[in-house]
């Protein structure tokens, strides 16, 4: 199993109000938007030579709970590193699954309960 990618996602319940700050703070510039027509459920960011990713936060105002901030790493092989995940003894969230958008993603949590995603991108766009 080789990890090709890691960035991290910041989580927000003002999705659009922090995409604007990293854009006027950092440069950033949107590479990618998943959501509907409407509205942005996922962006991620070009920064200079590294990527960032801002997804809703969809934990209502004012509830406790929700994660601030995810990992994602992009392997060659999720499913293989989901069993490697979970025979090391990290916690499963989400089994291995084909997304809409065409990747196919695990989420797990590591023994601090930090959340990570295992993510493979489509066979076309991953070299």
């Amino acid at each position: 199993m080789a990890v090709r990618s890691l960035f991290p996602i910041l989580l927000s319940r003002d999705l659009p109000r922090l995409v604007s700050f990293y854009e006027h703070a950092l440069h950033g510039r949107v590479s990618y938007r998943f959501g509907s027509a409407d509205d942005d459920d996922y962006v991620s960011l070009a920064v200079g030579e590294a990527t960032i990713g801002i997804g809703r936060d969809s934990v209502a105002p004012g509830a406790a709970g929700g994660d601030r901030v995810a990992l994602w790493f992009y392997v060659d092989d999720v499913d293989a590193a989901f069993t490697r995940w979970r025979h090391a003894g990290g916690d499963v969230v989400q089994v291995p699954e084909d997304m809409p958008w065409g990747e196919r993603v695990a989420q797990v949590r590591d023994p601090d309960g930090n959340l990570v995603n295992l993510g493979a991108q489509p066979a076309s766009s991953a070299d």
